[in-house]
């Protein structure tokens, strides 16, 4: 028996020695990357920002944390079916009692010495609810990762999301500053022509009220950089003093072979994630129903007991055996109606993630086409707006240009100002509409 007991031992050591390793290296396989000394200046390519994101965004690391405690649960579940053991050692002081023991009309006095008693017991028990639950912690883990990678890609399309906002908000601000210094040449020059007498006062002050707005403008555009630029050290997870040089160009970001080579690629329902998670949650449903089902079966146990136990002093009697081997097998027989109660409300949780699955299956179709369309016409204004920002400053140095030489009045180069600054605005929004359907098609497609 005692054999027995050190074989059990040995199993069980050898157990929790694989649980460990393993439970280990699904941590450090999942393990995020943790935060190092930044450098006080990045320069980052769109790729490059997506990348340093994913390693570094504590959201992500949350969602990487998540599979981490699935893979613990699992170990759990699967260690409450393996063996248990459990020490114990006892002292009793009887205080000089001694115990009279009656027979036959004459009396026996029994001495009861401190006794001291160690006793190790292993026990494992095993029914179908345990083996089904290893089952469900294998689809908790599943779906932690498919939410890991849902995660991931919605990261990466808000970096690039202002990363282009950036570039898009860079660029109209440089085409303001072009703008203004032309425009402040033409007021000099107005000046001067007031201080000859060859032009009137009102109107250099007319073109003073265009060289403040196109600085309050620029003001504006210069605000609205810094605002997207802390957006993006929050979502790259980056101190607010942190230098970042983008190295992208605007119009790279923004070819037009990415956008027909995503409007090309085929709808494949497996890889969008949404309906991964749906479809793991029909899994979950059915073994949620087959434990409630394995409510009805057998529970087995085994246990295994070893006691020593040692007295100090003369007398006293074992009655414990020091060794105890015990098998059972538990039946459950009548619950009042609870244990089909229970199968009848998961078979009513699967029937509601079936059809959810299906409504959604039958939905996906229609909201690719939709999103499509969605980035098809975002693409088309946006073309129509780069056209247009750059026929309207064509129109206004054309307006500067024969205003300088007395051609053009100043209400033609108040218009093409106004016109200017209107187009920059219809130009921001087209992009930021653009980037926001190419983001969502992505996300949707799993790219």
């Amino acid at each position: 028996m005692r054999k027995l007991f050190f074989l059990i031992s040995a199993l069980v050591l050898s157990a929790t020695m694989m649980a460990e390793d393993h439970v280990m290296a699904a941590t450090k396989s999942q393990e995020p990357t943790a935060n190092s000394q930044q450098p006080a200046a990045l320069s980052l390519s769109l790729k490059e920002a997506q990348d340093f994101a994913v390693k570094q965004n504590r959201t992500l690391k949350n969602a990487s944390l998540a599979v981490q405690e699935a893979y613990a649960a699992r170990w759990q579940t699967i260690a409450a079916m393996l063996p248990q053991v459990d020490g114990s050692y006892s002292y009793s002081n009887y205080l000089g009692y001694s115990a009279t023991l009656s027979m036959a009309g004459a009396e026996m006095k029994i001495n009861m010495p401190n006794v001291g008693a160690l006793g190790v017991t292993a026990s494992m028990g095993l029914n179908g609810q345990a083996i089904v639950g290893v089952l469900l912690n294998n689809i908790a883990i599943e779906m932690k990762k498919i939410s890991l990678d849902k995660s991931e890609n919605e990261l990466r399309g808000s970096v690039m999301s202002s990363y282009v906002s950036i570039l898009a908000l860079q660029s109209i601000s440089d085409l303001l500053d072009s703008s203004l210094v032309n425009i402040q040449d033409l007021e000099a020059m107005t000046r001067h022509a007031v201080e000859v007498g060859a032009a009137e006062a009102t109107s250099a002050d007319q073109i003073r009220v265009r060289v403040n707005t196109l600085k309050n403008n620029i003001n504006v555009q210069k605000r609205s950089i810094e605002l997207a630029t802390n957006s993006l050290k929050v979502l790259l997870d980056v101190p607010a003093e942190t230098q970042l040089t983008l190295t992208e160009d605007l119009d790279n970001v923004l070819s037009p072979e990415s956008v027909l080579n995503l409007l090309s690629e085929n709808f494949a329902i497996e890889n969008n994630l949404n309906y991964q998670l749906l479809r793991k949650n029909v899994e979950l449903a059915q073994k949620n129903v087959h434990m409630a089902g394995w409510a009805y079966g057998p529970t087995l146990s085994l246990a295994y007991n070893y006691t020593d136990q040692h007295y100090y002093g003369e007398g006293g009697m074992r009655m414990t055996p020091p060794n105890v081997v015990q098998v059972s097998v538990r039946m459950p027989l009548w619950s009042s109606g609870k244990r089909a109660a229970g199968v009848v409300e998961k078979k009513i949780a699967l029937e509601e993630a079936k059809n959810t699955l299906s409504e959604t299956t039958d939905n996906l179709e229609i909201q690719y086409r939709q999103l499509c369309y969605n980035l098809t016409n975002t693409y088309e204004t946006y073309l129509n707006e780069k056209e247009n920002i750059e026929v309207a400053q064509r129109v206004f140095a054309s307006a500067a240009n024969k205003y300088k030489y007395g051609a053009s009045s100043n209400m033609e180069l108040t218009n093409a100002s106004n016109d200017l600054i209107n187009a920059q605005s219809s130009y921001v929004q087209a992009i930021l509409s653009l980037i926001n359907a190419q983001v969502e098609l992505e996300t949707f497609l799993n790219n």
